[in-house]
């Protein structure tokens, strides 16, 4: 479970990267910048909905105090 949270997070760092490449090569004129950061949203919403699976199955452990 490590792995594939650190996999998401690397790609969803990568999608906030090239939406500011778009962002400055494009100078607002495309919608690359905005698919970019559909893309990053929507792995994040994925990411986070793994994680609330992955602790409602008990994959993910409860830490107490």
């Amino acid at each position: 479970m490590k792995l594939v949270v650190i996999v998401f997070l690397i790609v969803i760092v990568a999608s906030i990267a090239s939406a500011l490449i778009y962002l400055i090569r494009d100078k607002g004129q495309s919608d690359r910048t905005v698919k970019a950061l559909t893309v990053r949203v929507a792995l994040s919403v994925t990411l986070f909905l793994l994680l609330m699976i992955g602790y409602y199955f008990g994959i993910i452990p409860q830490q107490g105090f």
